[in-house]
Order: structure tokens, then C-alpha cells, then sequence
């Protein structure tokens, strides 16, 4: 594949104030989830056959409320719950995983908003989020010795300062309006900066190469000497600790509903598969493949193992929103309620991650060696769900929950790692 910088749309179409008269309530942006939903899925395939990133989709999305379901009603939004936002990207990945996996950044931010509305960026960025600008963020670096190890500096030079670096892993950038950055100060402490994406120096990459989410711009950026202004810095050193752990759940939360959502998708294939492509076996006793026992008992599993993520996932989104109400009223037990949901989420992760890949396995048991054929791309579900695992090493999960029941060490979830 070759390396070229991607040119984002939006300098071009800048996206526009929404009419006042779109659904901004919670009930409405809900209720139109489908008819979106169903549309994101029409291309999908194809989209991934041909290497087509979705732009369209984005510009498209920044329109529907979707985007800003989380934004308190005090603060103008719809005030929709973490489990509304959980299900918005189950369904989104449903229809195409690389939209809901790309949308990971600025669900983080809108979530930062909604749990810590008083904060400066809540209040400078909320009536951006409003409008349907979209926020991405990039702050992972490779060839780097060990993973979340920065190179990236910001420097101020007179009244600015001045970003240089390479990022990687940057999920959704290529769609967004703003993107944040981690980078190291004079000090070298980690600092952020929070940009338009369109600033000069600021050069998005397609290079993403992994076997998975191939449409999710996962890919480099390279900042050469971008200009960044005073209000655009922020310090990463005095956040709120819960507020820091909630949003790291989150956002591991966030790639486990991808997940589900992929496993609706791979029952719905088993299902139109099943009915209306495959060829019953030559030693199967039915003239079908949906009348073939073995193949009803394949589609049913499916089924099963998509409904025990569904509930297993609803039951962490609505410890999470525990953890977010108790932290917005400073409750006394949010230690408790911000520690209970990372568990039940470092939980669902192993659970939902083998059945998610063996539900991936079995579909190509719905059929012969037709299933496999590239117009199908029932392949791309695996790759999907093993790609997304990656980020979410189970065994290292594994060990973090038995090192906690065992000894009482709660490391990793005090300092809200993002893995």
C-alpha cells in the first residue's frame, strides 16, 4: 500500500450549523438509530473490498445528534445515558464496525463533557460538539522502546508553541474536525494540545496496514512544526483521578460494544447465508441448508453467543452509568462505583472477546466453500474482532483481575490504563 496524506474533506465542506429544527431530543436521535444505521450498512462490503474510506458516512453522521447523545441537558444536549451511548455503537459496528470503532476519540471527549461539565474544555468545546464537529485524538508512537513512551514535544517559541512529532494509531483522525495530541514539555511532561485538523504541519497518513478495521484511519500523523496558541493546551497531570478512570473504562468499553455489534452482524449473515445462498450439504439429509439440523445448530449458537454479549455489555454500561452519576455529584462512594464498572468491563473483555471469535468461526460452518467467496467477505468479521482484541490483550486482563481478587493490587485500574 502506498503512504499518501490524506486530504480531510471537511477544509473544502466545512460542516455548516444545524437547523434548529432537527431532533434534539434523546427519544428522537434514538429512534432514528436504525434508518442510520441501515443506510451505513448498504455499502459496507463494499466499502472494505474496495478500500474506501467512509468520509461521506462522517459527514453525514455529524447531523443525525448521535454525535453529541452524551452533552448534558444543562449544557444544551439531549442528556442520553452511557447505556444510549453503548447501544449507538453496538448498532453502528452492526452495520459497519470501522464507524463505530472511529468514532472512539470523540465519544471520549463528549464523555469527558458530560462527567466533568465545569471543566475548561467542557465549556470552550461544547457549542463546537452542538454544531456536530467531530473530535479526534492521536497519542500513541511505535518504534518507540516500549509502548506509551513519547518523542513528540511541544515547545513554546515567544507567545505559542510549537508541536513536532510522529503519531501513530490515530483511530478516526482523518474524520474529525479537532484532534488532541500527548506530547512531552521542556520539563518532559506530558502535556496536551488540541488542534483543528486542517492546521498546517498537520499531516494525517493513510498507512494503516493492520488485517482489521481497515477503514478506521488507524494510521500515522506527522506534525511538523504545528503552530499551537495558549488556549489550546492543556495539562495532563491534574485531572481528576476518577473522572480519568471512568473515561479509560470507557474507552475500553467502547471497542467491546464494537465487538458486539460485529457479532450482530455475523448472526445476520449466518441467517441470509443459511436462507438465501447456501447449498445443503451432499451428505445432509435436507434439501436446504436452512432445513440442515448441523446448520440450524450453528445459526442458533450464533444467536446465543450474540444475546449473552448483548446483556453482558448492557450490565457494564449501566455500572458505568453509576460511576459517572457519582462522579458529577462528587459522591463519597465513587471509588466504589468508578472500581465496580473497570472490573465488570476487564470482565465482559474476556468473556465477550471468545465468544465473539468463535461466533466468527462459526459462520463459515453455515455453508461449503462458497462462504468463503471474497463477495461475502465473512472473513472480514474475524479480522475485526481479532484486530480489536489486540488492543485488549485478554491474558494480560486475566491477570489483572486475579492479581486484584488475590492480593488486593489495583495498579493497573488506579492509574486508568487504556489497553
Amino acid at each position: 500500500m502506498s503512504v499518501q496524506t490524506l486530504h480531510h474533506p471537511r477544509s473544502e465542506e466545512p460542516t455548516s450549523d444545524l437547523p434548529g429544527s432537527l431532533p434534539r431530543t434523546r427519544e428522537a436521535i434514538l429512534a432514528d438509530l436504525p434508518r442510520i444505521a441501515e443506510d451505513i450498512a448498504k455499502g459496507a462490503v463494499a466499502r472494505e473490498l474496495n478500500r474506501e474510506l467512509p468520509f461521506e458516512i462522517f459527514r453525514s453522521l455529524r447531523q443525525t445528534g448521535l454525535t453529541w447523545l452524551r452533552v448534558p441537558k444543562h449544557l444544551g444536549g439531549p442528556g442520553g445515558t452511557v447505556a444510549d451511548q453503548v447501544e449507538v455503537i453496538c448498532t453502528l459496528a452492526a452495520a459497519d464496525s470501522n464507524v463505530a470503532h472511529a468514532l472512539r476519540s470523540h465519544f471520549g471527549f463528549v464523555e469527558a463533557i458530560a462527567i466533568s461539565p465545569d471543566a475548561p474544555n467542557s465549556k470552550k468545546y461544547v457549542s463546537e460538539v452542538l454544531k456536530g464537529k467531530l473530535f479526534g485524538g492521536a497519542h500513541m508512537e511505535i518504534n518507540t522502546p516500549r509502548p506509551n513512551m513519547l518523542r513528540t514535544k511541544l515547545v513554546k517559541q515567544g507567545d505559542i508553541y510549537v508541536l513536532t512529532g510522529k503519531k501513530y494509531y490515530a483511530t478516526g483522525a482523518a474524520y474529525s474536525d479537532y484532534t488532541s495530541f500527548s506530547a512531552l514539555d521542556e520539563q518532559g511532561e506530558m502535556t496536551g494540545a488540541l488542534v483543528p485538523i486542517d492546521r498546517e504541519g498537520v499531516h494525517i497518513l493513510d498507512d494503516w496496514d493492520g488485517m482489521g478495521q481497515r477503514l478506521t484511519a488507524s494510521g500515522g500523523v506527522d506534525l511538523d512544526d504545528v503552530q499551537v496558541f495558549p488556549h489550546e493546551v492543556s495539562s495532563r497531570q491534574d485531572r481528576d483521578p476518577f473522572a480519568r478512570r471512568h473515561n479509560a473504562t470507557r474507552a475500553q468499553l467502547h471497542l467491546v460494544a464494537c465487538i458486539a455489534g460485529i457479532v450482530r452482524n455475523v448472526f445476520s449473515d449466518a441467517v441470509n447465508y443459511a436462507q438465501k445462498h447456501a447449498r445443503s450439504a451432499k451428505h445432509s439429509a435436507s434439501e436446504t441448508a436452512r432445513g440442515d439440523h448441523f446448520v440450524q445448530q450453528v445459526v442458533g449458537e450464533i444467536a446465543a453467543a450474540s444475546h449473552a454479549i448483548d446483556v453482558i455489555i448492557a450490565d457494564v454500561a449501566n455500572k458505568q452509568d453509576a460511576a459517572a452519576l457519582s462522579i458529577v455529584a462528587g459522591a463519597p462512594d465513587r471509588d466504589e462505583r468508578v472500581m465496580a464498572s473497570a472490573l465488570a468491563n476487564s470482565k465482559a473483555q474476556i468473556v465477550v472477546g471468545k465468544l465473539a471469535i468463535r461466533a466468527a468461526e462459526r459462520l463459515f460452518d453455515t455453508g461449503g466453500g462458497s462462504a468463503t467467496s471474497r463477495k461475502y467477505d465473512f472473513d472480514r468479521h474475524w479480522r475485526n474482532i481479532r484486530t480489536i482484541l489486540n488492543h485488549n490483550p485478554l491474558l494480560l486482563k486475566g491477570r489483572v483481575i486475579g492479581d486484584y481478587y488475590l492480593n488486593g493490587v489495583r495498579t493497573d485500574f488506579d492509574e486508568g490504563r487504556v489497553f
